[in-house]
């Protein structure tokens, strides 16, 4: 396989630089996103286009289906290059694997990769990055208890072993769009293309769109069928009216053969496009059967008729199953296909009169919806209520009053109620008088008289996506009803947020209850399309011999009671604080002048219940070490006062004015009692304090003041000290001294990082992502800082001027105050939110620009590791009954290595913590680079270890806490945006598509953040915790 395979990626390559090179010119049309549908054709002319590029590579929405286990080499291969090829700074390969990645409508051979006019030595080998990621270790880890654990995959006993054909599939006929999915469905559907195709005795497996597959070839390589749908729906066409026939074309491309992948997996051969071809066709027969029978949401299946649960808000939830085919390396260490099934939970409209929708939305009735309809008008652009309705957009609906029922798909809800909106009146037939000049009548006017049904008025009118000779088609909201099954794509408020945690949170036993009931509804055993193509997979999960790694020893400060935690509570994964003095205390920052703020609100505690909280945590805080300053006069007593949202931003600089004065000094911490979690106050709170004074500062809830449990004012002690400078503890390995001696000596920086996109919702496609980056700011790991700033619109990498401007101040921190002046030997670099298709941009764009920084500074330069984390997955861990925590979760630090994991590279599964509800979800991790030759053991316990670390936590966490702190920064850094604070109301409107890297296919211009006042070295503390 391997001679003709190595050839036809050449040939393909060619045949893409050739393509490139015919579209690199000026013609706008083979730009345009908007040239997807292919327009009228005369019977004599295939569609433009038609078979030049069967599955093509360069477009990640043509592999948006695989990329979770294409890997790095795959995505290379995908594109006719050697993952192996020498690399001129790194390889010109990975830039092409950029752009394609990030936008399929560019230039991809012209493209420049953003580092092509920085002044340094592009090619400085120490700039390199290597061409292949770091291969599975020989061995794996040994150390720690052994234990059972049954994942929820499902190994393939048996693949297909005979020869597929692969079909191009294009559409011509009467229809202006052939991207609509229901036209589609109807044409592959008809009774004219089945009985061409040979079914049932030839069963074809169709993507949807463009690719299909056959066992058998069809007699010619060229097929074309027309099919009349009025015609085989028993209907006819109107006269004057557009037909609905239509031409599906058919065109023989290639051939699927399953012995290339097989050698793969058996290390015979390389990554190929033909693995890649197969891996589709595997990916669509495993769903094509599931997708007949379900409502189908990308790789989950939801039945019809399942128990549904009410979010509010006119959206429900329920239960389907997810399926996922990938290469592994499985439980018996061969590297085989296997099934990851899983619960998936959708979110879709209730099934439900429009206005009954539309009042649960807004929590209105028809005349108030009226009225606010009244107060929009007056700039319906910018007004909330045209954003709101915005979730609305593309939901299918039902016209009731018709018979028989006809359907439509709401193109956007618009300013104008029914007696507002016209359009040409039907009864106006004079001859040759164009639509545009019939006389008008009005939505309300013409249901009166067509159906003499009275609408609503008042409230607005539906606008439809389909047209009527070239008018606009308006309906009523009263005559329609929403269809069923339709997903719920917007942002949920916090109410259905926390509605859908408690219904999808289930614990081990009923999830695994779920996931064999999933297996059931695949119903693999009956599937005829499995049978038809010889797919077989095992009924029984995969069970893998799992690691429980050894605990490190958590130390606190001197004089506690308890300076390290009793192994039976690190097996529980919980501790209390109780005689426990932070290993790490505000020794550089006593408390001394700090005031108390109670924002004015009818519950708000009173002063004496404030003044007895105060007194509680000044003795909580000293016996967990913290420092205070007597004042001479004033004791450690805060200044206390009132506060009143109606001051705005001055709110704060009241509390801290008056507590200067009360000081005669600049205060050095400020706490404020809200009423609630309103994020809106939250955040004008923490602007002011971050922004403008640049003062550690901390916000609490009157109801636990009121109450004011220890316990809650210990939690509260952790996050101040860490604010004043301080870390709550110190895990110490036992373990890696022993694997590495050397490792305790060898200067090593952790970088975490994170991108934050904003939310699905109003404005969503201006609003800044946000890039933060955290930097270990001592020898134990224990503290970081933080910085974060704008990264553009969903811009997933992180830009490198971000690069150079925020980590670079950090990096010169730690060589200052950690590194004696020099750069670290090592730097571990754990970036989380990129999925498999993005590894190669990190490395050369993110760790590049890195190794361009330290370059700048001289020196020796820092071996880097890179590591992947990863939680969007559908991976879970099921320990044997008796074999796991009370609620039946692993142990923290149980890790996997096999059954789910890659046939040949360098990743792992591990659950460091304890679920407190539910099931707990293991991280991915996958080591990218690894420069400073980490043993796998080492990084792996290094990893776990330091989820002990976490600074607000009496627990381990499940993510390594660099990439967790980042998470909280960029979170509070968008109270430093430099606008209006973000409401914390429901936002609906869509967000635009974006490209499958996250980066967005417009050029929009996002400000920065207002930056830290750091006169007072605020940046060097915890600010974000």
């Amino acid at each position: 396989m391997a001679g003709p395979a190595k050839q036809r990626a050449q040939k393909e390559k060619q045949q893409q630089q050739q393509q490139a090179a015919r579209s690199s010119g000026n013609s706008s049309a083979s730009r345009d996103p908007t040239q997807r549908s292919i327009n009228k054709y005369d019977g004599n002319k295939d569609p433009h286009g038609h078979g030049a590029g069967v599955l093509n590579y360069t477009k990640p929405n043509d592999l948006k289906n695989l990329s979770e286990f294409l890997g790095m080499s795959g995505w290379y291969t995908a594109r006719g290059v050697s993952a192996n090829a020498p690399h001129r700074y790194a390889s010109s390969s990975l830039f092409h694997f950029r752009i394609l990645h990030t936008h399929p409508l560019i230039d991809i051979y012209s493209y420049r990769p953003r580092h092509a006019n920085m002044e340094f030595n592009s090619h400085d080998p120490q700039l390199s990055i290597p061409a292949a990621l770091p291969q599975r270790p020989k061995n794996f880890n040994s150390y720690g208890k052994e234990t059972t654990i049954t994942l929820n995959t499902f190994n393939v006993i048996k693949a297909p072993n005979t020869i597929v054909h692969q079909y191009d599939v294009a559409y011509s006929g009467d229809s202006k769009d052939y991207t609509k999915r229901k036209l589609l469905q109807k044409i592959w559907g008809s009774k004219a293309v089945k009985s061409e195709l040979g079914e049932p005795a030839n069963l074809w497996v169709w993507d949807g769109h463009k690719l299909a597959w056959s066992g058998k070839r069809l007699p010619r390589d060229d097929n074309r069928i027309t099919v009349d749908l009025d015609a085989e729906e028993g209907r006819e066409t109107k006269a004057g009216a557009r037909g609905n026939k239509h031409t599906i074309h058919l065109r023989w491309t290639r051939q699927v053969h399953f012995s290339g992948l097989q050698a793969f997996l058996d290390g015979q051969a390389s990554w190929s496009t033909e693995c890649i071809d197969t891996i589709n066709f595997l990916d669509h027969v495993m769903r094509e059967y599931p997708s007949q029978q379900y409502t189908q949401i990308k790789k989950s299946f939801f039945q019809r008729g399942e128990q549904r649960f009410d979010l509010g808000g006119g959206v429900e939830a329920f239960k389907g199953v997810f399926a996922s085919l990938r290469p592994v390396l499985d439980n018996k260490f061969n590297k085989s296909l296997s099934v990851n099934v899983d619960v998936a939970n959708g979110t879709f409209w209730r099934s439900q009169e429009l206005t009954r929708a539309v009042s649960q939305v807004f929590n209105c009735n028809p005349p108030q919806l009226a009225q606010r309809l009244k107060e929009a008008q007056r700039d319906w652009r910018k007004s909330m209520l045209r954003k709101d309705f915005g979730a609305f957009r593309k939901v299918g609906v039902t016209a009731t009053h018709t018979t028989p029922h006809v359907q439509w798909t709401i193109d956007e809800i618009v300013p104008k109620d029914a007696n507002q909106a016209t359009f040409p009146d039907p009864g106006d037939r004079r001859p040759g008088v164009l639509d545009k000049d019939r006389k008008q009548i009005s939505v309300a006017q013409y249901f009166k008289k067509k159906y003499n049904i009275n609408v609503i008025a008042g409230i607005p009118v539906v606008k439809m996506t389909k047209k009527i000779r070239g008018s606009p088609v308006y309906m009523p909201m009263d005559v329609l009803r929403i269809d069923a099954n339709q997903r719920y794509n917007t942002k949920l408020s916090d109410i259905q947020t926390s509605n859908m945690i408690k219904f999808a949170v289930t614990l081990p036993k009923e999830r695994w209850t779920a996931v064999q009931h999933g297996v059931r509804l695949l119903n693999w055993a009956n599937d005829p399309y499995l049978k038809h193509y010889g797919l077989q997979v095992n009924l029984n999960p995969s069970k893998v011999k799992a690691r429980i790694l050894p605990s490190p020893i958590v130390q606190f400060g001197a004089g506690s009671k308890e300076a390290t935690i009793k192994p039976q509570d690190m097996i529980a994964g919980r501790w209390r604080l109780d005689g426990r003095k932070f290993a790490m205390t505000n020794g550089q920052r006593h408390l001394r002048a700090w005031g108390v703020c109670v924002i004015q609100h009818p519950r708000a505690p009173p002063l004496a219940a404030v003044e007895s909280f105060v007194q509680k945590f000044v003795q909580i805080y000293e016996s967990h070490g913290g420092f205070f300053d007597a004042h001479p006069k004033h004791g450690k007593k805060p200044w206390i006062g009132q506060g009143n949202l109606a001051d705005g931003g001055e709110l704060v600089a009241k509390a801290w004015n008056q507590t200067g004065n009360r000081y005669n000094t600049m205060p050095g911490f400020l706490m404020f009692i809200v009423n609630d979690r309103n994020v809106d106050v939250y955040r004008r709170i923490k602007k002011s304090c971050d922004i403008r004074f640049g003062v550690p500062s901390q916000v609490l809830q009157a109801k636990h003041v009121m109450s004011a449990s220890p316990q809650y004012i210990s939690n509260v002690c952790m996050k101040v000290n860490a604010k004043l400078g301080g870390a709550t503890s110190v895990a110490k390995s036992g373990l890696i001294p022993k694997l590495n001696p050397k490792a305790t000596s060898t200067p090593t920086m952790v970088v975490g990082a994170d991108v934050s996109h904003p939310a699905p919702g109003a404005g969503s496609d201006q609003a800044a992502s946000l890039a933060a980056i955290t930097v270990s700011a001592d020898p134990f790991f224990a503290k970081y800082w933080a910085d974060v700033q704008t990264n553009g619109n969903r811009v997933e990498m992180i830009t490198s001027s971000n690069i150079h401007d925020h980590f670079g101040p950090m990096a010169k921190n730690w060589m200052q105050r950690l590194g004696q002046g020099k750069a670290p030997a090592r730097v571990l670099y754990i970036r989380d939110g990129v999925s498999e298709g993005q590894y190669a941009a990190v490395l050369e764009e993110e760790v590049r620009d890195m190794k361009a920084f330290f370059s700048q500074l001289g020196g020796t330069m820092p071996k880097f590791t890179v590591v992947i984390a990863g939680k969007r997955h559908h991976i879970r861990f099921f320990p044997d009954a008796g074999k796991g925590d009370r609620n039946g979760n692993p142990f923290p630090g149980t890790l996997v290595e096999s059954g789910c994991t890659h046939p040949f590279e360098f990743d792992f599964y591990m659950c460091s913590h304890v679920a407190i509800k539910g099931t707990a979800r293991p991280i991915h991790y996958q080591c990218i680079l690894n420069e400073g030759e980490w043993l796998a053991a080492e990084l792996q316990q290094f990893i776990f270890e330091h989820s002990y670390h976490y600074v607000r936590s009496t627990t381990p966490v499940s993510l390594h806490p660099a990439v967790y702190y980042a998470h909280l920064a960029a979170d509070r850094a968008r109270a430093h945006l430099n606008d209006s604070p973000v409401s914390s109301g429901k936002k609906e409107s869509h967000a635009d598509r974006t490209s499958d890297t996250g980066s967005s296919s417009r050029n929009v211009e996002v400000p920065p953040l207002m930056p830290l006042q750091n006169a007072r070295g605020l940046k060097d503390v915890m600010w974000y915790v």
